[in-house]
């Protein structure tokens, strides 16, 4: 970074203008927001037509679309008008921000909304217009589900794009960490397992001296450079330039964080920082993105109502369909289990739920008989008690099936932090006095934590862990996350994402 480069001997007026040319360029090819206005054009454009095709020349409506309708002096100012008018209400929607910190899942729930919108008040427009448009409802159906499917498929095919690139180191963001050496090590190592998020890091600032050498001690940290403490960070910022801090502090303090944010206001750097309230309010906290800055709300109320409704709904129907339709492979499994080792084709235990109230959790028999008495204990990685066929449907988590009937009854749901035995309930909140918090919501068969699986074994840090996810979960619960953990769920399970 200190190297010099050989100098080329250009005017001045010449090296101004290239430079300006090459950061015009790497912001047309980097900034998010071009990628979804290229991808958006084509794809209203690319819509609008397939939907004519459908609707009108397939014959689907029995009607024919007339031939001087696809004149260029015809078709290109309808098309232009229809772009515009999307174009400003995705503008209005906030859909042209940087999606891409975000879950692809809320951009295209919120690209569904924003379009059924769209279609429906040009179906009022149409209506007050004649009353005498033949099939219009049926029309604007295939005209949104047309427009829908092919807007998220462009905004997929721009992530996909930019993930490419960003792996490649084609687009990059320089980043600075500023905080605490233990905190700023776990940052570091989610940076490292993901290249698509294109960071390029100058280095650390970290609080103090101390936290300098707790910084030089740990192996992993050896090729991060500690650029300086906190007190030189603006001569830092100065000299580095860069366009992201990422903060994250064991106990943050008010005074330092107001001071670095106005800082980097002023030099027109963002600023993201990964709060640790959860000690402070138990996990009642929700973090809500307003104007890109992230807010704390606290409230008691998780859901609501109509959502609560609809999610227990959507439990029972999903709970009578797969236990229904699935049965023949359900009763071909128990008939595994009772050829591969001795005992029960069910397991039964005791687990903690809503409310801290206890409950019976049903789940295929996956160890040898002998191997789910004595004391309690986690499943290790590599657990001799569980069977061969055991390690088969731990793989894919089919021996969690019977717990579908649990969700019927009303004593877990689909989604929802993994329901603990007694034992380790009271152990840790004898240790985590939060660790309760997770019990304020109905236990699910997934979650947030299972969809991010990984080998693991009892310790605080790994209790720690899951419910920093368990709180994520909590603190965010809404149908639309429920749906996306969901459709995780099914890409682990056909990808024996589970622990053996």
């Amino acid at each position: 970074m200190n190297s010099r480069i050989a100098e080329i001997p250009l005017s001045h007026s010449t090296t101004k203008s290239q430079s300006g040319i090459r950061r015009m360029m790497k912001l047309l090819y980097s900034s998010p927001s071009v990628f979804q206005l290229i991808g958006d054009c084509i794809g209203f454009i690319g819509s609008f037509f397939l939907y004519f095709i459908i609707a009108f020349s397939s014959g689907l409506f029995e009607v024919s679309v007339k031939s001087s309708f696809w004149a260029p002096e015809v078709f290109i100012p309808v098309v232009t008008a229809i772009s515009a008018y999307w174009l400003l209400l995705f503008w209005f929607g906030g859909l042209y921000k940087n999606w891409l910190v975000r879950s692809p899942f809320e951009e295209f729930f919120s690209i569904l909304k924003y379009t059924l919108f769209g279609c429906a008040f040009l179906f009022f427009l149409i209506v007050m217009d004649t009353h005498n448009y033949p099939h219009i409802r049926l029309k604007i159906i295939v005209y949104w589900i047309t427009l829908s499917v092919v807007i998220i498929g462009m905004r997929l095919v721009g992530r996909l794009i930019q993930r490419y690139l960003r792996r490649r180191g084609i687009i990059t963001l320089s980043v600075i960490l500023v905080g605490s050496a233990h905190r700023l090590k776990d940052l570091w190592m989610s940076i490292l397992t993901n290249p698509s998020w294109g960071y390029k890091l100058y280095g650390a600032v970290l609080m103090d001296k101390t936290e300098k050498t707790v910084w030089e001690e740990e192996q992993e940290l050896k090729s991060v450079p500690v650029l300086g403490l906190t007190e030189q960070l603006e001569k830092i910022i100065r000299q580095t330039k860069p366009e992201t801090i990422l903060i994250s502090m064991s106990i943050p303090e008010h005074s330092e964080l107001l001071n670095i944010a106005m800082m980097c206001a002023d030099n027109n750097i963002r600023v993201k920082v990964v709060p640790d309230l959860y000690e402070v309010f138990s996990g009642q906290a929700r973090a809500l993105p307003i104007y890109g800055a992230p807010l704390i709300e606290i409230s008691p109320q998780l859901m609501k109502p109509w959502e609560e409704a609809v999610k227990r709904i959507i439990d029972i129907i999903a709970s009578v369909v797969i236990m229904v339709i699935g049965s023949p492979v359900w009763l071909a499994i128990a008939i595994a289990i009772k050829i591969d080792s001795p005992g029960p084709v069910f397991f039964n235990q005791y687990r903690t739920g809503k409310n801290g109230i206890p409950f019976k959790m049903f789940k295929f028999r996956s160890m040898t008989q002998e191997g789910d008495k004595g004391k309690a204990q986690w499943t290790l990685p590599g657990d001799k008690r569980v069977t061969k066929f055991g390690r088969f449907m731990r793989k894919t988590h089919l021996d969690e099936v019977p717990q579908f009937l649990n969700v019927l009854i009303g004593e877990m749901s689909l989604v929802g932090p993994r329901p603990e035995q007694p034992f380790f309930v009271e152990k840790y909140s004898a240790v985590l006095p939060y660790y309760a918090r997770r019990l304020k919501v109905r236990p699910g068969i997934t979650g947030w934590w299972q969809v991010k699986y990984k080998a693991h074994t009892e310790s605080i840090e790994e209790i720690q862990s899951r419910l920093r996810d368990d709180f994520y979960y909590i603190e965010n619960i809404s149908l639309k996350l429920d749906i996306e953990i969901l459709v995780r769920t099914v890409y682990c399970v056909v990808t024996g994402h589970g622990q053996t």
